[in-house]
């Protein structure tokens, strides 16, 4: 395949256009790389998601800077942070709020729960129980809230980030696929390497408070800059190429379950947001390549064979990306 020269991109009307969505995007890494030494690519893709309206999931072990990192992205945006430890006797009202009698004003009051947050740290989401799981489902995906029949807007911008502990640890309950495939992209922070830990040590062994940082940009900001990265340019020749890969995830005899139309959707709409993170007005295939792991591997199922050889998702996605033909430009 042969991909034209991509044409002259007109800029949205206003202050803010891709240049300034690029010098956003770096303010904030930035603010977060003071309390997080190194893990440049998690960063990146937590605001990317920030950019593109969605959901982070984080799936490390504990102790790793998960925590750190959401209230980081906060401060830097001077953003509203709730945090929600999830556990098993966690209730959907624990979540969500509740209603409760004011004997003083003799009237029933809403008490808004933490999911009313610009931010939200879901801390160890697949600990609960699945009914206190899918209270986040609908905030999630329709940005609102049910309560006692009454249904209320939650504040832009919204965004969860969830961490989620290793199956294999003690406690926990395996996430099921609908809620899985409401978080645009799956990250990990891992362990810093040895030079990165000493830094680490270094910058924090006077007692400072790690999450104690300026914010950079505004909340108002980040909001101007989603709508340059509604508009930035997906060709026909990259969307053919993005629907390929989604077309041979359904395929594929290693997998169950292959990416459903709402993987297509966030595929295109992060390759958008990566687009214009680095300065540009029109997506590259090397956009969509990049970025068809953290979107859609923890969305697939791989057939029970595959399990019993230890290929996991990740493994299936990155095989179908580099058999999958790259459209090149021309000259």
């Amino acid at each position: 395949m042969a991909i034209e020269s991509q044409p002259r991109v007109t800029e949205p009307s206003g202050s803010m256009d891709v240049a300034a969505v690029q010098h956003l995007a770096t303010g904030i890494r930035e603010s977060v790389q003071r309390v997080i030494v190194g893990k440049a690519e998690t960063i990146d893709i937590a605001v990317l998601a920030l950019l593109c309206r969605g959901h982070v999931l984080l799936e490390d072990v504990p102790g790793t800077g998960k925590t750190t990192l959401a209230k980081a992205l906060a401060s830097s945006l001077a953003c509203d942070f709730g945090r929600i430890q999830f556990t098993p006797d966690l209730v959907p009202g624990d979540v969500l709020g509740v209603s409760f009698y004011n004997s003083a004003k003799g009237a029933f009051e809403f008490r808004k729960g933490p999911i009313f947050s610009q931010i939200l740290l879901a801390d160890e989401i697949n600990r609960a129980t699945p009914r206190t799981q899918s209270a986040l489902l609908e905030a999630m995906q329709e940005r609102q809230a049910s309560i006692d029949g009454v249904t209320s807007s939650l504040p832009e911008p919204f965004m969860v980030m969830a961490t989620l502990n290793p199956v294999e640890m003690e406690g926990t309950f395996p996430l099921p696929e609908a809620q899985l495939d409401r978080f645009m992209l799956r990250a990990t922070l891992g362990y810093p390497d040895r030079s990165e830990e000493s830094s680490m040590l270094d910058r924090f062994r006077n007692g400072d408070d790690p999450d104690a940082i300026e914010p950079s940009k505004t909340a108002e900001d980040l909001i101007a800059a989603r709508s340059v990265v509604d508009n930035v340019t997906v060709n026909d020749t990259v969307r053919d190429y993005l629907l390929e890969i989604i077309s041979r995830t359904r395929e594929s005899n290693n997998l169950r379950l292959g990416a459903s139309p709402r993987a297509s959707l966030a595929l295109q709409h992060a390759a958008q947001g990566w687009a214009a993170m680095n300065g540009r007005a029109f997506v590259l295939p090397d956009d969509v390549k990049y970025l068809a792991m953290p979107v859609l591997a923890h969305r697939l199922l791989a057939e029970t064979t595959t399990q019993l050889r230890g290929q996991p998702t990740a493994q299936i996605v990155s095989e179908i990306v580099e058999s999958t033909p790259v459209p090149i430009e021309r000259e």
